[in-house]
């Protein structure tokens, strides 16, 4: 019961720091993207930002990408950018490329420099996946949690946001 209660109470903190985050400058990142380059989040200045992160071996992650992919084709064109980045460990590094692959994943498609302590992940208090943040063309964030590609409220929201 008192574990309970703790793990109860430590969720409520959680949700309240992300929160907090809603309204502020976004962290910044600069991680190798999938085509060999990397990419800055101020590269992506001037139109919103959708970020997924996820892991290969993430089942709850891989259930979100027909619906990540099918949410990208309907914004095809408007002002926002779909990251995926991928919380992979280095030794994992050629199965995130085949899954990317394999799978005909879109948007841009990042892995993270040292995967759950990469300054951007522990910045955001990520301890869990698939987790998605939206920020606005400003870097601020708009949504630390924000609603997965699966929730319909996601495209209320870009459609309020990308008239």
């Amino acid at each position: 019961m008192k574990e309970e209660a703790e793990a109860i109470a430590a969720q409520a903190e959680a949700d309240k720091q992300k929160q907090k985050m809603n309204g502020s400058a976004s962290p910044s990142f600069d991680f190798e993207n999938f085509k060999g380059g990397k990419t800055k989040l101020e590269d992506l200045r001037g139109k919103y930002v959708y970020i997924d992160v996820w892991a290969t071996w993430r089942g709850q992650c891989r259930a979100e990408i027909p619906h990540l992919q099918a949410v990208e084709e309907k914004y095809k064109g408007k002002n926002i950018e779909f990251v995926s980045l991928s919380v992979d460990e280095k030794k994992d590094y050629e199965k995130w490329r085949k899954m990317i692959t394999d799978k005909s994943l879109g948007g841009i498609q990042l892995i993270a420099d040292n995967n759950w302590m990469s300054s951007f992940v522990t910045a955001y208090g990520i301890n869990s996946i698939p987790r998605f943040i939206l920020i606005d063309p400003k870097g601020t964030i708009v949504n630390a949690d924000a609603a997965r590609p699966s929730d319909p409220s996601l495209q209320t929201l870009f459609d309020s946001l990308l008239k």
